[in-house]
């Protein structure tokens, strides 16, 4: 059997899913699994022992040219864990013989299995909603729906590693100190980013506390953000801000004793990967999409959570949040 299943398009919900493709694995052990995804996210699935293969999208590769390449495969079985109209469409030029989804958007004619979106899908974390997606294959499959046991573990090897730390003395970092990444953007919200200046106040303390390295890490659309950090810190740290691509950053987060990160990809990447990781939440709903392993810092303020892209107030729920506080979180896990 052949399945194919088309992947999100963000990097926190990527590594979401893991539960869902690794329960997708331990129902189907013998069938040949296909992730389709953004190009970029094969960084993150590069070591995974639960697909076969990767399937990447191009930004603005035509629907047609995707459909034509899902024929190419013959696939038995299509399971969309994306909501659009669009991603239903494909399936069904690609002519996969059952398709799954949810019946978002009007998609539902071009489904063969059209499941309805849970009740509770503002009130779980979202992991349970692609779960819920493979539990409604196995359950048309086999007629039940065996006990779920969410794994997150995303794994690095040994040679991606070594790769990593040749990038950091490629860029200054002693990997005598301890190492503390910072991811201080986020690609789609203003409203996520913990001020600069006090990412600055943070490193700061790091740095003269406790003798550590700070590396600032991200796309190279957040690169102004990283830079106002630097020149608001005393003691300046290493930025990686658009040197390396998802597969690098990944696997140096592997290696890095603490994340310190906003509400964005990153963060789920490296406590997926069992490194400590802080997470400071603002305007988004850590009930639903919070990094599964995390530490979250949060201030209860009557507006948060909002969702808004940008704040159009005085983004209280961030500015409550001091740098001292976010150094003894620190202090506490590295300990």
């Amino acid at each position: 059997m052949k399945i194919i299943v088309r992947g999100t398009n963000w990097v926190g919900d990527a590594v979401m899913q893991i539960p869902a493709l690794r329960q997708l694995r331990l129902v189907f052990p013998e069938a040949n699994i296909t992730l389709c995804t953004r190009d970029w996210a094969e960084g993150i699935f590069q070591d995974a022992d639960y697909i076969d293969d990767i399937l990447t999208i191009k930004d603005k590769e035509s629907l047609f040219r995707q459909a034509k390449q899902w024929r190419k495969g013959h696939f038995d079985i299509a399971i969309l864990f994306t909501n659009s109209f669009q991603t239903a469409f494909i399936s069904k030029l690609g002519k996969v013989k059952k398709r799954f989804g949810y019946a978002n958007e009007g998609r539902s004619f071009l489904l063969t299995n059209s499941i309805e979106k849970p009740l509770w899908k503002n009130e779980r974390h979202e992991i349970y909603y692609y779960l819920n997606l493979v539990a409604e294959v196995e359950k048309h499959y086999f007629g039940q729906i065996s006990e779920q046991n969410p794994k997150f573990e995303l794994k690095v090897s040994e040679e991606r590693k070594v790769e990593a730390r040749d990038i950091l003395r490629e860029n200054g970092v002693d990997l005598s100190k301890r190492l503390i990444a910072f991811c201080p953007g986020s690609t789609n919200s203003r409203a996520k980013r913990w001020q600069s200046e006090s990412y600055a106040k943070l490193n700061d303390l790091l740095q003269n506390e406790l003798g550590a390295n700070v590396i600032l890490i991200g796309d190279k659309s957040e690169l102004d953000v990283s830079r106002e950090v630097i020149e608001k810190s005393i003691i300046k740290p290493f930025i990686l801000t658009g040197k390396t691509n998802l597969a690098e950053s990944t696997a140096i987060l592997g290696i890095c004793d603490l994340l310190v990160s906003n509400d964005t990809g990153p963060a789920h990447i490296s406590a997926a990967l069992e490194t400590k990781t802080i997470v400071i939440f603002g305007p988004t709903n850590p009930k639903t999409t919070h990094p599964i392993g995390a530490e979250i810092i949060r201030k209860e303020v009557d507006c948060s959570p909002c969702m808004l892209r940008d704040c159009p107030i005085d983004h209280r729920c961030l500015t409550q949040i001091s740098a001292g506080e976010v150094f003894e979180k620190c202090q506490k896990l590295l300990s």
